[in-house]
């Protein structure tokens, strides 16, 4: 029944995406979390993300592989959104020398056994930087997929436009004076230096 639950909301999730943003594309990114023994004896427990997995099902914490004291538990699915207006921050992410999906962790203070839980998953380093400067969440990198890198370039090169560099004007400039130098031309000079040099050679004759 939970399971259910949890796939109905993701699927109105995905429904409510499209309605209000229709270019925007969305694919379920399962997270795996690893747990491995503490490095000091006020943390017992050591958390990183080190995996996604394009396409997963629904889950909460679960079990997928276990060596000696190293736990990897497929800790949740959460969408995975593009949306039109960020294609240059996609851009950005792809051209790294190791393109990441960047996973937002949050405190959990509701489970004892489990410190976190997973907020957001993004594929724009600007979102996760505004993250970055919360004190209630952790920020980690997640190495993108080949597949996974493969979907997001193409929605770049689909969606992406370059803006155009438009010269800006002056406000009030005079477009119809001619300047032939800089001279004060109410005084007398043999020579001048700001002059052009079709003036100068006017005044000499």
């Amino acid at each position: 029944m939970q399971h259910d639950l949890r796939e109905f909301e993701f699927r109105k999730g995905l429904y409510k995406l499209a309605f209000v943003y229709p270019n925007a594309q969305t694919i379920p990114l399962g997270v795996v979390m690893r747990r491995t023994p503490g490095v000091t004896r006020w943390s017992k427990w050591a958390w990183r993300a080190v995996a996604v997995l394009p396409g997963a099902g629904s889950a909460d914490w679960k079990v997928i592989r276990q060596l000696g004291d190293t736990t990897e538990f497929h800790a949740a699915t959460l969408p995975l959104n593009l949306f039109t207006s960020d294609t240059e921050a996609y851009a950005h992410e792809l051209l790294a020398r190791e393109p990441s999906i960047y996973v937002v962790l949050r405190a959990d203070v509701e489970r004892a056994d489990i410190p976190w839980k997973v907020a957001l998953v993004t594929a724009s380093p600007y979102e996760a930087q505004d993250y970055c400067d919360s004190a209630e969440e952790l920020v980690e990198k997640v190495p993108m997929p080949d597949g996974l890198c493969a979907w997001i370039s193409n929605f770049v090169a689909t969606h992406h436009q370059e803006e155009a560099f438009v010269k800006r004007k002056r406000k009030n400039e005079r477009m119809d004076r001619v300047e032939d130098g800089i001279g004060d031309g109410r005084i007398s000079q043999t020579s001048d230096v700001y002059r052009a040099p079709g003036a100068r050679k006017e005044l000499l004759n």
